[in-house]
This record gives C-alpha cells, structure tokens and sequence, in this order.
C-alpha cells in the first residue's frame, strides 16, 4: 500500500520547517550569521538535532533558505507598499523606502543576509536575492520611464547601483553606528530615499514631496518608530 500524507499530517511538517527556519532568523538577527548552528536552531525550535537534518540536510541549505525566505519577504513588503501608491513615481519612492526600513529595521540580518563572512557557500541564494529585489526596482523604474516622469535610461544598471548604495550607506562597514535611534532612522530613510531618486532624474522638489510621503505613511511610522 502507497503512504500518503494526511493533510494534518502535511501541516505538522510544514509548521516545524516553518519554526526551524523562524528560529534560524532570529540567531542570525540577535547574533549574525556566525550564530546559525545546527544544534543551537535546534534549542531555539524545540525540536531535536537530528529534526533539523531531515529538512536542511546541511548548515548550508539551511542558510540557504533563511537567505531566501528573508528575501522573499522583503519582496512581497516592497510589492505592497508600491502597489498601493498612487502613481508610478510614488511607487518608485514606496520601494526604496521599503527597502531602506527593511534594512535598518533588521541591521544585523540585513548584513548576513548581504554580506557577512560564513564558513559555508551561500553565495547562489545570496545573488537570486539581490537579482530578485533589484529587478522589481528596475520594474518601478521603468514603469516611471514609460509614464514620462523619468529621463530614459539603463533601467536594471539604474536599479543595480541604487540597491547597491543603500546597502552600503545602511548597513556596510562605512554606516553610521547610531541608526537604532527612531529619529536619527527616521532622516537616514529620508536621506537616502531622496539620494535614489535624484540619482534616476526626479526634480528636487518633486523627489522631496515624494520623500514627505512615504514618511507619513502609516506603515513607515510605525517601522521607524516617528
């Protein structure tokens, strides 16, 4: 006779992957990528050593995967907030301020998920991530280009180099150490939100009105704390 999962039965499996890789993210955010060990996950998962080998056969694939699950919540978090903007260049202007609350919200993270040396080659989940994040801004980019609210331009180099900047101006060697302060967050966002759209050829006082906005949304309120 064939076995076949129970739906109750997919579930429970489904659950203790989900909190494997739930204890995964909160080592890496408390201790950076260095804490993600088997045996300490395994602690924090309430579940045995051995439980976590049979969904991640190595710390590699489990690295991997918290690698991927982070970014694809930050994807669908800058889908949201651009989606539900009013126009295309607003769009733009929600994306990379998600981007910059996802980063400072979650420093340490946002480091291991980038950047941070590991004893393990991730670098395959590490270049999907960045591919995906920098394509929807190249997407937002160019649906501002096609409005003609943009010059036109390489749009995947314009979204490559803008990713790369507020990665390193948030959360590379060169940042700041004092951005867990509400406000000091709160005029990093705006800083580099209005930096990124300059830099694609929004007018300074538009690029400024855009600024504005996204900070009173009550979304970016409540992730910086204003």
């Amino acid at each position: 006779m064939v076995y076949r999962r129970t739906h109750q039965v997919v579930k429970r499996l489904a659950a203790r992957r989900s909190a494997i890789l739930a204890a995964a993210r909160e080592a890496a955010a408390e201790g950076g990528m260095a804490a993600v060990q088997i045996a300490p996950v395994a602690v924090r998962a309430n579940v045995a050593a051995g439980t976590v080998y049979r969904y991640f056969p190595s710390k590699a694939e489990l690295i991997s995967e918290l690698i991927s699950e982070v970014s694809r919540d930050e994807l669908a978090a800058i889908r949201r907030a651009a989606d539900a903007a009013p126009g295309p260049s607003s769009a733009l202007a929600a994306a990379v301020t998600t981007v910059a609350v996802h980063t400072l919200s979650q420093r340490r993270l946002a480091w291991g998920i980038l950047a941070e040396p590991v004893d393990v080659d991730v670098s395959a989940s590490r270049l999907a991530s960045r591919r995906e994040i920098a394509g929807e801004i190249a997407g937002r980019i160019d649906a501002a280009v096609r409005a003609g609210h943009l010059p036109a331009q390489d749009t995947a180099l314009a979204a490559t180099a803008l990713l790369g900047a507020l990665h390193e101006a948030l959360v590379g060697p060169l940042a700041p150490d004092n951005l867990e302060d509400p406000v000091k967050m709160r005029d990093a966002v705006q800083t580099v939100t209005l930096l990124a759209l300059r830099a694609v050829g929004v007018m300074d006082a538009r690029a400024r009105g855009l600024v504005v906005q996204q900070t009173l949304l009550p979304t970016t309120k409540a992730l910086v704390g204003a």
